[in-house]
């Protein structure tokens, strides 16, 4: 076993057994890891305030070599999660983004870019940052980063240009706009006016650093189209999406 040292964000814990936790983590350099804090459920625990819900706090895991769960034996807060404090909103979409991340990610598999796209998510929304407009940043970033962006340039199916109307088919199996000679061939397809488009392609685009203004009007449908998108690719209903702002209130925050 060898023993790693890193920061890492809680997305879960669970009981294992009458003492101990089964803890679900994003770091940066180890991707997301489950581990096993013995004792963590002690009243006198060594983790004690550090394994509460997306804290971020350094921990020094024993990682197994083989499918066993790793060992986590030391953990040291760095930063809690205050959303509850602030509002229900923000508490929510904490959870989603959590939920989200343990939907998408595989365990052993770094991706730093995520890592640093959830720091920035969760800072805006613990802070005073729009939660609607920074969860809908976070969706499609993480999409993107993961290799499921959806196509918004070209018909996804043939590669050829979309008719440039008012609304345009979006097929969920095909994971983008199609024309309308590959719309027959969909099972599941959703209408998207062309603002709601330019959001998606502006949301998603690469080195986007903070999340931008969502115009009212447009907020409830890209919501809508992002709630279906990731059910198709998760191949589940996400539990906190139900629990999702469905208007933007105020402008995001840099």
């Amino acid at each position: 076993m060898a023993a790693e040292q890193t920061t890492a964000i809680v997305l879960r814990a669970i009981e294992f057994s009458e003492t101990s936790l089964i803890v679900t983590m994003l770091t940066r350099e180890l991707g997301r890891i489950s581990a096993i804090a013995k004792g963590a459920r002690r009243a006198k625990s060594p983790f004690e305030g550090s394994l509460d819900l997306l804290a971020v706090c350094r921990v020094v895991v024993l990682c197994k070599s083989s499918e066993s769960l790793d060992l986590l034996t030391e953990a040291k807060l760095h930063r809690r999660f205050r959303g509850a404090d602030r509002s229900l909103e923000r508490l929510y979409g904490g959870y989603y983004v959590a939920e989200m991340l343990r939907l998408l990610l595989d365990d052993h598999e770094p991706h730093p870019e995520v890592y640093d796209l959830t720091i920035g998510t969760l800072q805006r929304i613990d802070g005073d940052g729009n939660v609607a407009a920074s969860l809908a940043w976070f969706d499609l970033q993480l999409l993107r980063l993961l290799g499921h962006a959806p196509g918004t340039d070209r018909c996804t199916e043939c590669g050829s240009a979309c008719p440039s109307a008012a609304r345009v088919p979006f097929s969920l199996e095909a994971g983008g706009i199609v024309c309308n000679r590959c719309r027959s061939r969909q099972r599941s397809t959703l209408s998207i006016r062309q603002p709601v488009l330019g959001q998606i392609r502006q949301l998603q685009r690469p080195g986007l650093q903070a999340p931008v203004e969502i115009p009212r009007d447009l907020y409830g449908e890209l919501r809508l189209i992002l709630n279906r998108y990731i059910q198709t690719v998760v191949g589940s209903v996400p539990r906190m999406q139900a629990f999702l702002p469905m208007m933007t209130k105020t402008e995001p925050t840099a």
